[in-house]
């Protein structure tokens, strides 16, 4: 812990002189993040690292497993992280991230020793809809493989939560929100992306298009047939 806060002192001394006129205009002025990240706890996933984010580039949302639940009256950080972001920052890119080896989608995978955890074991129920597609979709995998689809899955899993949140469902209608769906492999530093197209995931490249979950498109489905039908 020393050492932590010895950066601290190493920040004020030697890192904010170099942003101060940054620092000050996001004092007076606010933030306008680029983006919304829903990313795990982990503390070997830094999404303002992966991203090479400067201060007030990223609203960051993170919890064990990089979870959305599904929308409920209830209240919550997570929904309330998605609502501040969507209606009062007007963000239009939401990323969920997974990642390599995550301790919560092992526990996904085999909840084994759970019990102790009851609450994080409520709380990863919240994924059993990845659990179950890797049952019952993969069942020749074990072992790590088996992980990394829970892994994967999880982050489809989670997207599909985000759309039932009011806020999101109303601004993907309009076309002004796009979703992202991330995997970040800590071992090699690679990030693969689904590809709502292809409903795969594949490697992000600095020469190729972004593939994107769900590309920003006006999705009014009681559009023009309906109205023909009510006059």
């Amino acid at each position: 812990m020393n050492e932590l806060i010895g950066r601290v002192f190493s920040f004020g001394k030697q890192v904010f002189p170099n942003q101060s006129d940054l620092y000050g205009k996001l004092a007076a002025h606010g933030q306008s993040p680029k983006a919304l990240m829903i990313s795990c706890a982990d503390s070997r996933v830094v999404p303002e690292q992966i991203m090479q984010a400067q201060p007030g580039d990223l609203f960051v949302c993170r919890n064990a497993g990089n979870i959305i639940p599904p929308y409920a009256t209830q209240n919550g950080g997570v929904t309330s992280t998605v609502e501040y972001a969507v209606m009062a920052l007007g963000i239009r890119d939401i990323i969920v991230c997974g990642h390599s080896d995550c301790g919560a989608m092992k526990a996904v995978a085999n909840p084994a020793g759970l019990d102790a955890m009851p609450n994080v074991a409520a709380w990863l129920k919240h994924s059993a809809a990845a659990a179950k597609v890797v049952n019952d979709g993969y069942p020749e995998l074990d072992g790590v493989e088996r992980v990394r689809a829970v892994i994967l899955e999880n982050v489809v899993a989670q997207l599909a939560n985000l759309r039932t949140h009011p806020s999101v469902a109303a601004g993907i209608a309009r076309g002004e929100i796009s979703l992202h769906g991330w995997f970040f492999d800590i071992g090699h530093g690679q990030i693969l992306a689904l590809d709502g197209g292809t409903n795969r995931f594949v490697a992000l490249k600095d020469d190729g298009e972004l593939p994107v979950a769900l590309k920003a498109s006006p999705r009014l489905a009681a559009g023009l047939e309906f109205a023909q039908a009510a006059e």
